[in-house]
């Protein structure tokens, strides 16, 4: 069976780990992207981080966590919005103001929905983490 979003997967087994009390988790899928958005969930302090392995078939992910997701995902459809409609996607992604962070693609790259508040910029949405 294929897998049609690598990102998805890689999300979901995130929380399916988390929610058994894995300290880490070993993927296949491994792009920029992916890298990416593990990166900013790192920054955030999601994620104690990742390392890249080499194999003979291709890259492997080793994603070491810290008990602190609730709820991570991929949002689709990847909606394009502007700077004045975070609120809405905000109230509908994340619990509470200020708790979580949405990830966001824009033409500065990848950043967190507060970042792009800042820079005034819009884009389109990718995941969310809280």
């Amino acid at each position: 069976m294929t897998l049609n979003d690598p990102l998805a997967n890689v999300l979901s087994a995130i929380q399916n780990a988390e929610r058994r009390g894995k300290k880490e988790i070993v993927t296949k899928n491994s792009s920029v992207l992916i890298r990416k958005v593990l990166d900013i969930m790192a920054a955030a302090g999601y994620l104690e981080g990742y390392e890249v392995a080499q194999d003979a078939k291709g890259d492997l992910l080793t994603v070491k966590l810290n008990g602190r997701i609730n709820q991570v995902g991929v949002i689709k459809p990847r909606y394009q919005i502007k700077k004045a409609e975070f609120e809405r996607f905000e109230k509908r992604f994340l619990p509470a103001r200020g708790f979580g962070i949405i990830i966001v693609s824009t033409s500065k790259g990848l950043l967190t929905h507060e970042q792009v508040k800042e820079l005034a910029l819009g884009g389109t949405l990718i995941s969310y983490c809280y």
